[in-house]
């Protein structure tokens, strides 16, 4: 494939994170984790239908620096500033108590622009369809969860982010409503 590919950082990123991921598995117990994000990447093109080739590989590696060894500075070298830097914000310090932790979350995905936002609202977007394996309790965590993201980042709205929001705030409303019907 020629360098000058604009989609060349799209192809790269499936292949760096398909290594990282590889011997991760979903909550299912049975689907390899990478499949979460390819999912969330696809989400960003072709359901919200954001087409930059920077945004889609950030959306696959989204998850990288927060569940692999990688971090900031691997993905600053193999792809650039920006994908590093929407990567970075959709990444929670684990370090943190979880409860600071997730407020510190939810700032930076606010302070992280319509990409972070964009890429969030295609992770809740395929994280709805975690509820099947779940139980009871572990559903109602993940909804409430989810709308709280959800919620901090409605005061970030922008017009390239707002019609993804309102595609992600319908389909969790959905998940929450099968929920609640048992």
């Amino acid at each position: 494939m020629p360098a000058t590919d604009p989609n060349a950082v799209i192809f790269e990123a499936v292949a760096f994170a398909a290594r990282a991921h590889k011997n991760q598995i979903r909550k299912d117990k049975e689907t390899p984790y990478v499949s979460h994000v390819f999912r969330v990447a696809l989400t960003v093109s072709q359901v919200f239908g954001f087409h930059q080739p920077t945004l889609i590989a950030a959306a696959v590696l989204h998850d990288t620096i927060e569940d692999t060894t990688t971090d900031y500075d691997d993905l600053l070298e193999k792809f650039g500033e920006e994908v590093a830097r929407i990567v970075v914000a959709l990444t929670k310090d684990m370090r943190l108590p979880e409860e600071e932790r997730e407020e510190a979350y939810r700032k930076q995905l606010v302070a992280g622009g319509w990409p972070v936002c964009v890429c969030k609202l295609a992770d809740i977007y395929d994280n709805t369809n975690d509820g099947a394996t779940l139980g009871a309790k572990g559903r109602e965590k993940s909804i409430r969860r989810m709308k709280s993201y959800l919620d901090a980042l409605r005061t970030g709205l922008t017009a390239e982010s707002r019609p993804a929001f309102e595609i992600v705030e319908k389909r969790l409303a959905e998940a929450e409503s099968h929920l609640a019907k048992g």
